[in-house]
Parts: structure tokens; C-alpha cells; sequence
């Protein structure tokens, strides 16, 4: 069997285009996801990353050892196949090969530890590197990867500049109790950063319009299902720009992404036994309430909530409820928000920001506002916040040089990709998982 192949030449094939090549011989190069034998019938399922499909060998067209052979390959045997491209609306993808050919690059010498069966989390995370050939998670990070895209061609279309930030930093940013903190050879204390934001607003007052993309770290001691130590965040910054300028742009930034995903990952969705009409009811325009409304809308609820505390995830679920689509809350009490918000002119005790909330119990996957610009008030606001001045003093140069109102937003994209996959926790939505008690694999 080993280096067998029909007759004829055979295309270099992927799974995810077999349409193109129906009735045509093809070479297909992966591993063996599981098979099943029936009779004088081997159903071999193969992966090559692209997709998965059924190679169907006849007894006939086999010596009696390759056949035998072939209904012994353990999971995951590196294999490359060749056969005929047959339509078939009952086999996975919609077609299925007829195998001529099977040429085995590798075959395991003991069994995949992942077999098909129920496994319990920490079973899996502790072989996420293997976790990730699952049918489910090939399909989860295809759609964090088109996510991915998406956010680049929504920027780039826009005449945004991608800004790196950098992932050392020498101060917080969100809050001094959540930060991995290092020496820096003879300058001190470092940061792993928290969020690329602040850079991002030097880049607006440099470029109009930029975005930041990159890994962020919260040294949070949270084990909830919505948490990671270790996840990405996009972050857009607009200059001349005020809150409604934000809120517009979150909402036709998630509009995109949700019509991007439709559109191009429906057979992932469908893998994922996803509800595609809680995906399809994400148009224009979303619920926007007042903090204050949302409070009163909880209160409605039987959620028992004080006036000028933050939402906690229960909240956020109830809140979200209430909605088919995301729902924006704008104007927190500023007690709750970071010290570079601008108050809300026309009441001092709230700040000009915005959460953008999920449905279906996902929670927040949008964090912005527009930003101080004053001056003397942003250094009041520093002082207020227990913050090192100092630290601050090329944050506050901006203010000092060509101020503008300003804003942006943070865009969680594995909060943002489990709640378009209905995953339940986050961690399923990133390839190797941080979080309080893991660093393995």
C-alpha cells in the first residue's frame, strides 16, 4: 500500500474545494480523523485542515492485505489518498472519494489519546496541542481566523493605519491590581501590557485614524468561563471624534464581522450546531441605553442593583436578554471607569463612554470612549486614580500638542468569537489557552 497509486495522474487537491473537481481523480495529502467498516465497505474520514471528507474504499479494488490494512489505520495515520471526486448530499461537505490509492507517510504505534469519546476539560487542555485536530476546534479557530481578516479588511477599507503597540509597557493602563510585572534590566519596573490604547492615541493625533492588534495581559484572579491572563484585543482610535462617532463605528465594525462570518464560515457554524438566526437578527441599529435606563431595566428584571456600581456578568446576561442583538450602554458612573475618560458635560458624575454587550449571556465584547482631552482635567484624573504622573508625562504631551476630542474602543476577539460559535468559555476560542492556573501546554 505504502507508495500506491492508480494509474493516471491525479490533481493536488484541497478538501474545502472538492466541488471544483467532480468526477476528476485527486490527490489529497492528511491524516485519518476516524473510519468505520461495513461489510466489503471501509469509510475512511480524512483531514487535511482545509475540511474534512469520506474516502470510501471497495473491497474490490484493493488486495486482499491493503484492504485488511486499511480497516486497521489508527486515528490520526498521516496518509495522502487519491480517487475519484463524487457528489453525495449525504457525506460530510457534500462530497465524498472513491479511493484508489492510500500511501501511509506515518502511522501512530499507539492509539490517539483523544479517541471519540467524552473527555473532561482539564483532559483536553492538558493535550490542547492535540485538542486542536477535533472537528469542533478546527472549526472554532477557522472562524477566530476569519475574524482575524475580517478586522483587517474593515480598517484597511477605511483608510485606518495599523499601529504595533508595544507589549512592554511602564504603566497600567486599566488598574495597577491586574498587571504581570517584570524587571527591566537597570530601568525598573515593566508591564506586560494591558491594553495598546494609550499608544493607539498618539498614533490618532499622528495618523487620524489607526488600530492596534495584539495580545493583552490581565493579572486578574478570575477563573470565570468569560477570562483569560492572556487574550487579544483590536483597538481603533479616531481623532476628531466624539462618543456617537464611537458608538457608530463599534456598531458597523460588529455588523461586519457578523455578515463576514455568515458569509464565508456557514459549513464551521453548521458544524458547530450553531443557531443561525441569533447571527442573522445582528443588524442596525442596536439598543443604545443610558446607564441609568439599564439599571431601571434591571431593576424591571427582579435584579435588586444600586445606582453607581458596575455590571457584573449576571447583570450584563439579564441586560442582554432583553434584546435580539448586541445592546450599547452608554454614560457609566465615572467611579467605575478608567481615569482617561472624559466626563459627560452635561453631568459631571458620568463619564462619555460605552460597553457594547452581547447577546445569549456572551457579555461585554466592546469597551470604549472618548478619551480626555483636556489637559488639567486628565492630570486631575491621574491624581484621583493613585497614578505615578510621571509615568504619564508622554500621555499627557499629547494634551499639551495638537489636542482634539478623541475616542476609540477595544474589541475582545474570544469573547467576540465564542459568542459567534455559541461557544461557553473562551478558553475553546484561542489555540493555547493562559488562565489563572495553566501555562501548559
Amino acid at each position: 500500500m505504502d507508495g500506491e497509486l492508480a494509474a493516471g495522474a491525479a490533481r493536488p487537491a484541497r478538501i474545502e474545494r472538492l466541488g471544483e473537481h467532480v468526477g476528476q481523480r485527486v490527490r489529497l495529502e492528511g491524516w485519518l480523523h476516524n473510519r468505520r467498516s461495513k461489510g466489503k465497505l471501509h469509510f475512511l474520514i480524512v483531514r487535511d485542515g482545509s475540511g474534512f471528507v469520506q474516502c470510501v474504499a471497495l473491497q474490490a479494488n484493493f488486495p486482499p492485505e491493503t484492504f485488511d490494512r486499511l480497516g486497521r489505520l489508527r486515528q490520526e495515520t498521516a496518509l495522502v489518498v487519491t480517487g475519484t471526486v463524487r457528489q453525495d448530499a449525504r457525506a460530510p461537505g457534500g462530497y465524498e472519494l472513491q479511493l484508489e490509492g492510500c500511501e501511509v507517510v506515518h502511522e501512530p504505534l499507539e492509539d490517539f489519546p483523544l479517541g471519540h469519546k467524552d473527555h473532561g476539560p482539564d483532559f483536553l487542555l492538558q493535550h490542547r496541542h492535540l485538542w486542536l485536530r477535533s472537528s469542533q476546534q478546527w472549526a472554532v479557530l477557522r472562524v477566530r481566523h476569519e475574524v482575524e481578516q475580517a478586522i483587517a479588511d474593515f480598517f484597511y477599507e477605511r483608510g485606518f493605519v495599523r499601529l504595533d503597540a508595544p507589549i512592554l509597557t511602564p504603566a497600567a493602563c486599566e488598574g495597577t491590581t491586574t498587571l504581570f510585572e517584570l524587571d527591566y534590566f537597570d530601568q525598573g519596573k515593566a508591564y506586560l501590557t494591558q491594553s495598546g490604547q494609550l499608544y493607539a492615541e498618539a498614533g490618532a493625533l499622528a495618523f487620524g485614524r489607526v488600530y492596534t492588534f495584539g495580545p493583552t495581559f490581565r493579572a486578574e484572579k478570575s477563573k470565570t468561563r468569560r477570562h483569560l491572563t492572556e487574550f487579544w484585543m483590536v483597538e481603533p482610535e479616531l481623532a476628531y471624534a466624539t462618543l456617537d462617532d464611537v458608538m457608530a463605528l463599534a456598531e458597523e465594525f460588529v455588523v461586519w464581522i457578523v455578515r463576514r462570518v455568515l458569509a464565508r464560515c456557514r459549513r464551521e457554524l453548521e458544524l458547530l450546531g450553531r443557531d443561525l438566526g441569533r447571527l442573522e437578527a445582528v443588524v442596525p441599529p442596536f439598543p443604545r441605553l443610558r446607564y441609568d435606563e439599564a439599571v431601571e431595566l434591571l431593576r424591571a428584571r427582579g435584579r435588586e442593583f444600586a445606582w453607581g456600581g458596575d455590571f457584573g456578568a449576571p447583570d450584563e446576561t439579564v441586560l442582554s436578554e432583553a434584546f435580539d442583538r448586541p445592546v450599547m450602554i452608554h454614560r457609566y458612573p465615572k467611579d467605575v471607569k478608567a481615569f482617561y475618560m472624559k466626563r459627560d458635560p452635561e453631568d459631571p458624575r458620568l463619564v462619555l463612554c460605552v460597553d457594547v454587550i452581547a447577546p445569549e449571556g456572551v457579555g461585554e465584547i466592546i469597551g470604549g470612549s472618548q478619551r480626555e482631552d483636556d489637559l488639567e482635567a486628565l492630570r486631575a484624573r491621574i491624581a484621583e486614580h493613585g497614578l505615578d504622573e510621571q509615568v504619564f508625562r508622554w500621555y499627557l504631551d499629547l494634551r499639551r500638542w495638537g489636542s482634539v476630542p478623541h475616542g476609540g474602543f477595544g474589541l475582545g476577539l474570544e469573547r467576540t468569537v465564542a459568542w459567534l460559535c455559541g461557544r461557553e468559555h473562551v478558553r475553546e476560542c484561542i489555540p493555547f489557552p493562559r488562565m489563572l492556573y495553566r501555562i501548559y501546554p
